[in-house]
């Protein structure tokens, strides 16, 4: 658990970092009416009734945010300005759900453009961190909850009957997103008393799977779409981050996680030179085809203990990177990047004293609760034959709903849409893969990917783990919300996305994150840590 508060937690200043400077973020053209922060009348969006509408006047200086569980600290963020927050309570009429949208207005300096800001895990909109962000860059902010719960409450799931809420499940998938946009647009023409120049939409994670919805389903809410680590092809890849823990309890091994780190250090030892470069990091984990079986025999202490790796971990190992198979070998998903963190691996001491697996909250709560019905389920008895019964189940029960996999972005492109993507090749809980091959699709569906780069550009970010988590051994991207909005407002094409990082010797390594299919080569000479030696090739 303790891992999974500092992923989390990562997350929570990620999307104050995505977003652009002061300076980059600041165009001509202040509010020309009178600021109030005092009534404001919202028309309710087509099936839905407002149910409150009520206005708070916040003073400048440190904002206090309230631990949201499964964290439990305070989150302070210095320097916000003096804004409006407005808070909507819509419902849609015979359902009970009470959805609330925030919108953000700051007093002096707004710029002219609109953010929404996307949710984590189960939690469908931001607490505050990324609104207090945005309107520290000029912006209008706005969020929702969809009337469902925080980060790993999932209570909502079922109804009193057993049954899954599909109304919520519809809100937190889909419609609030596109009802907030409605709504937090309606917000700042009223309070600054003209419409926005520019909305965005910025997510990581399910917030980046909002952005792809945004994009496939109600095309005119956004001129740009920042969409990181996209949690697209949800009803498949929720249940396929799940194999890990089926592996193991299937051969009954659960390797240490000093033994998982000593494969991940091996692979990267191993693969690390092939794109040209000693960094530290595996350039592309397609390329790496490290046995883990080299490492039999190996042995290493852990937390005090010795442990010796074994013909059957590195077996465990194996079929972990290699991803989920049907029992007749059927490649059904993609497995852990080479390279990556084992956190979906996770164990812990059980009540024998030998490991058990330890399974990642999100897809465990997606398997018990939307497909078992029974949010008590035990996960460990899950044969390798009922999983590929649950992924087809998922597959077939939710891919309309929540998957998020419609090629199909010809709309969004004629509304002049912009979407940009990165994606960081060492995400250890949703495989980068999963939005390479739809980026893929949408090239088949679309013409070709000249056609496509027009109006949708996608980065790998090769080390960079989850929603640039701290485990991250690779530049990630410094203002890519940036780029976004000089695409969009200047037509100025992202050719690559500049990012940085500070390494283990405190020496700062910058890159040029090439757009796929390119992928990032070292010249031969200059400083390895300089971005100005590597250039982007075809693979």
């Amino acid at each position: 658990m303790k891992r999974l508060l500092i992923m989390f937690a990562a997350g929570v200043p990620l999307v104050a970092a995505c977003l652009p400077t002061a300076a980059s973020a600041t165009v001509a053209g202040f509010a020309t009416a009178p600021f109030t922060c005092s009534s404001v009348s919202v028309n309710a969006p087509a099936g839905t009734a407002v149910e409150s509408v009520t206005t708070v006047s916040k003073e400048a200086g440190t904002l206090s945010i309230p631990p949201v569980p499964p964290f439990t600290e305070v989150t302070e963020i210095p320097n916000v300005p003096a804004h409006c927050e407005v808070t909507v309570t819509i419902t849609h009429p015979g359902v009970g759900d009470h959805a609330k949208v925030q919108v953000w207005l700051p007093e002096t300096g707004w710029s002219s453009r609109f953010q929404a800001l996307g949710g984590s895990a189960f939690a469908a909109g931001d607490y505050g961190a990324g609104l207090a962000g945005a309107i520290k860059s000029g912006y209008a902010a706005a969020t929702t909850d969809a009337g469902v719960g925080t980060y790993l409450d999932t209570a909502w799931g079922l109804n009193s009957a057993g049954e899954v809420n599909r109304e919520l499940l519809k809100n937190f998938a889909d419609r609030s997103q596109h009802e907030m946009a409605l709504i937090g647009k309606q917000v700042v023409n009223e309070v600054y008393g003209r419409p926005v120049s520019y909305s965005y939409w910025n997510g990581c994670s399910t917030g980046g799977r909002q952005g792809y919805m945004e994009a496939q389903r109600h095309p005119g809410d956004f001129d740009g779409i920042l969409a990181t680590a996209p949690a697209i092809n949800w009803d498949e890849f929720e249940v396929a981050t799940l194999w890990p823990q089926v592996v193991m309890n299937q051969e009954n091994t659960f390797p240490a996680p000093c033994e998982f780190k000593a494969f991940t250090q091996a692979a990267v030892k191993a693969c690390d030179p092939l794109d040209g470069v000693k960094d530290g990091v595996i350039g592309d984990p397609a390329t790496c085809t490290f046995d883990p079986r080299r490492l039999i025999g190996t042995k290493l202490e852990c937390d005090g203990a010795q442990e010796t790796i074994t013909a059957a971990d590195a077996a465990v190992v194996a079929k972990i990177w290699d991803g989920p198979r049907t029992p007749s070998g059927r490649k059904l998903w993609s497995g852990v990047p080479i390279g990556a963190d084992f956190d979906l691996a996770g164990t812990q001491p059980g009540a024998d004293g030998n490991r058990v697996g330890a399974p990642f909250p999100v897809p465990a709560a997606w398997v018990a609760t939307w497909l078992k019905r029974q949010p008590a389920y035990d996960l460990s008895t899950i044969t390798y034959a009922e999983f590929a019964k649950l992924f087809a189940q998922s597959q077939a029960e939710y891919d309309t709903v929540i998957g998020t996999d419609d090629p199909d972005l010809s709309a969004f492109h004629r509304a002049g849409g912009k979407l940009l993507t990165w994606h960081g090749q060492a995400d250890q809980l949703i495989p980068a893969q999963g939005t390479v091959d739809y980026r893929e699709r949408v090239e088949q569906l679309m013409g070709g990917s000249g056609r496509v780069d027009d109006f949708y550009r996608l980065f790998l970010a090769p080390g960079v783990a989850h929603c640039a988590g701290p485990t991250s051994t690779g530049p990630v991207p410094t203002d890519a919300l940036g780029a976004l909005t000089a695409w969009v407002e200047q037509g100025k094409t992202p050719q690559t996305l500049s990012a940085a990082m500070t390494d283990s010797s405190g020496r700062t390594v910058t890159r040029e994150l090439c757009r796929y299919p390119l992928v990032s080569r070292y010249s031969g000479h200059g400083d390895p840590a300089d971005a100005g030696s590597h250039s982007c090739a075809r693979h």
